[in-house]
C-alpha cells in the first residue's frame, strides 16, 4: 500500500504531526486508540469520514519506518 497517498504532514494542522488526509486526525491518535484497545470497527464507527485503508496506510507508514531503521536508531540514541 502507497500510505502516501492517506496520510501528510502540514504545518498548518497540527503542527505538521502526519495526519490522514482530509482530517485533523493524526497517526498518533489512531495509535493511541488501537494501544486503549479500540478495533478498527470502533474507530471506524467513530470516525465515518476514515476508510479502512486510512488505517491500514497508518501500518503501512510504520512498518517504513522500522524497514527504514528510523525506530531501530531512536532505541539506540535513548539508551545512551
Amino acid at each position: 500500500m502507497d500510505w502516501k497517498s492517506h496520510i501528510i504532514s502540514d504545518k498548518k494542522i497540527l503542527l505538521g504531526k502526519p495526519t490522514i488526509k482530509g482530517t485533523r486526525i493524526s497517526v498518533e491518535f489512531i495509535l493511541e486508540r488501537l494501544a486503549d484497545g479500540w478495533t478498527e470497527e470502533k474507530i471506524l464507527e467513530s470516525y465515518p469520514h476514515l476508510k479502512r485503508s486510512d488505517i491500514q496506510a497508518v501500518f503501512s507508514y510504520l512498518n517504513d519506518f522500522v524497514k527504514d531503521g528510523l525506530m531501530v536508531e531512536l532505541r539506540n540514541k535513548m539508551e545512551e
